[in-house]
């Protein structure tokens, strides 16, 4: 029986509300005040009828190997990735036009943690990752999250390239976000239409393959001395941006 050690108070309390892992064991810190955010937690698990066990926080530190844990942990089942067509099924049952975020071979937990949180916070509708040379979603992901991963639908998929050309298939438009002579501004395009946003690697960007099977690829202006930004920060401004573009379309719509 495969189990997770999910940490951090965010975390711990959206795993809890969510309930999509099969919960198994609340661990609490003695040393931690039992309220706010903490009580909110141990209320939770109560509810959901998870035992509870409070410990010294060295024991914690121990267990945890020095990780930020903030006093709570939560022993659970890994985490519950669906399939592509889930994600689009629930663009269909929203009656919306689909938004994914598809992120090519990302390394770093903390930047997939900032990118997964964006995406919750604008309802995307699914977030496709590779099943090899990439990040996963681990407790460090959940915790750089916030715990804003227990609330996706994250499709795991052996050949990202192949899941492009489903998604086209599907009526969706595939972009990808490269500081490249060929992509366009991102002001210069309309994204209120079926959407999968790829964001590349840290460093190196897209793979060649999935660069070429973009419908088209899309930049931000920089005008600083850097050139480029962070992989976790790019993606979230066109995210953002896109939901903004189909949000005001919604709104000019409804007046």
């Amino acid at each position: 029986m495969m189990t997770e050690l999910l940490y951090g108070r965010n975390a711990v309390r959206e795993a809890l509300r969510a309930r999509r892992r099969t919960l198994r064991r609340l661990v609490v810190s003695r040393s931690v005040q039992e309220t706010g955010v903490i009580a909110e937690i141990i209320r939770l698990a109560e509810q959901a009828g998870v035992s509870i066990e409070r410990i010294e926080r060295q024991a914690l530190d121990r267990q945890l190997r020095e990780a930020n844990h903030q006093g709570v942990m939560l022993e659970t089942s890994p985490y519950p990735y669906v399939e592509l067509e889930e994600c689009l099924n629930a663009a269909a049952e929203r009656r919306e036009p689909a938004l994914l975020l598809l992120l090519d071979h990302l390394q770093d937990p903390q930047n997939v943690g900032t990118l997964l949180r964006t995406a919750e916070a604008v309802g995307c509708h699914g977030v496709v990752i590779p099943g090899r040379r990439a990040v996963e979603i681990t407790p460090a992901v959940v915790n750089a999250s916030s715990g804003a991963v227990e609330h996706l639908r994250v499709a795991m998929v052996t050949n990202l390239v192949q899941a492009i050309e489903t998604l086209q298939r599907s009526g969706i438009w595939v972009v990808g976000l490269e500081q490249d002579e060929v992509a366009r501004g991102i002001d210069e395009v309309d994204l209120d239409l079926p959407l999968a946003l790829v964001i590349g690697a840290e460093g190196t960007g897209m793979a060649r393959l999935v660069r070429e099977r973009c419908d088209f690829l899309i930049q931000l202006p920089i005008v600083g001395q850097i050139g480029s930004l962070n992989a976790a920060v790019a993606g979230s401004i066109a995210i953002y941006h896109a939901w903004r573009q189909r949000y005001r379309s919604q709104t000019e719509d409804q007046a």
